[in-house]
């Protein structure tokens, strides 16, 4: 697996009912669609999507992020830099826990000046700026890589809500 599989399926996730092809994936996530096919094919072989590529496994994607992302696709927050707000410091979890620092993927179009965490892929920035449902997912699965206990817990019940509803 690669970050980007996580980012594709959460994208399919935020996506709800909507119908989407594999070249609409690649330009909301801007990436090439020979690499959604790939992100899919390694997704299959790990069993979080079925074998028709439609369908997120989420019961296996939600065990996966809640016990298994922070040892496969570890973050420790990096220098400080202006970017997008992540993880406890985004918008959904900023109400609910106060912390001098800040989180941010570094980002040209950011507002908000904290430490670096490396989002899960490059594009990542600029797809959720087009996407806040997308955004949320994957704020709250940074908490998951940096985030302390009291916020881990609070973010596990958020991804439960988001992603088998």
């Amino acid at each position: 697996m690669r970050p980007l599989d996580i980012v594709v399926l959460l994208k399919i996730i935020a996506l709800g009912e909507q119908g989407w092809l594999k070249k609409d994936l690649a330009g909301w996530l801007q990436i090439s669609a020979s690499e959604v096919s790939e992100s899919m094919n390694r997704s299959e072989i790990a069993g979080l999507i079925d074998n028709t590529h439609r369908s997120v496994m989420r019961r296996a994607l939600l065990e996966f992020l809640q016990h298994g992302l922070r040892y496969v696709f570890p973050q420790r927050p990096g220098a400080m830099v202006v970017g997008m707000p992540t993880a406890h410091s985004a918008p959904l979890l900023a109400r609910s826990f106060v912390s001098s620092e800040a989180y941010v993927w570094p980002d040209a179009y950011g507002t908000v000046r904290g430490q670096a965490i490396e989002p899960l892929y490059i594009t990542v920035p600029q797809a959720c700026r087009l996407d806040g449902n997308l955004y949320d997912l994957l704020a709250l699965t940074d908490v998951l890589r940096v985030g302390k206990a009291r916020e881990m817990v609070l973010a596990k019940t958020m991804l439960q809500d988001r992603i088998l509803t």
